[in-house]
């Protein structure tokens, strides 16, 4: 099949395609005579298995190294679960320090009268006054 169905059955677009072709995460795609690339199904589920580990948050490092594995009939999933393991503690972080900033900025925002005076704390924070 063209890259525009393969993208379409992927849920991949066609430039994402061709990235991940880029990156080495697709094995060599056979080209027609004129050059065209064509997709078979084997291509599809791999573009779908990394776009499912995109829309989880892994970076292409790690992408590469799951498409590995996958692959590698012989693998040990200690290390998938590795993988997966030091991508959890990553996000874990995130979303501790984006709790953080909410607290920050509700307590900014809960401090500031949002009247026609001019003192703001949530200005005096960003300014680093800490006046909050």
């Amino acid at each position: 099949m063209a890259i525009g169905e393969a993208a379409k059955r992927s849920g991949v677009s066609p430039r994402m395609v061709r990235h991940y072709e880029g990156l080495g995460l697709l094995p060599g795609v056979a080209r027609t005579d004129s050059g065209y690339r064509q997709y078979g199904e084997t291509d599809v589920h791999s573009l779908r298995f990394i776009k499912r580990s995109r829309d989880l948050g892994f970076s292409m490092d790690e992408i590469a190294e799951l498409v590995g594995l996958w692959h590698n009939r012989r693998r040990a999933s200690a290390s998938v679960k590795r993988i997966a393991q030091k991508h959890l503690g990553e996000l874990e972080q995130r979303i501790a320090d984006m709790q953080a900033m909410q607290r920050t900025l509700s307590h900014l925002v809960h401090c500031c009268h949002g009247d026609a005076r001019p003192d703001c704390p949530i200005l005096d924070d960003l300014a680093g006054s800490g006046a909050a």
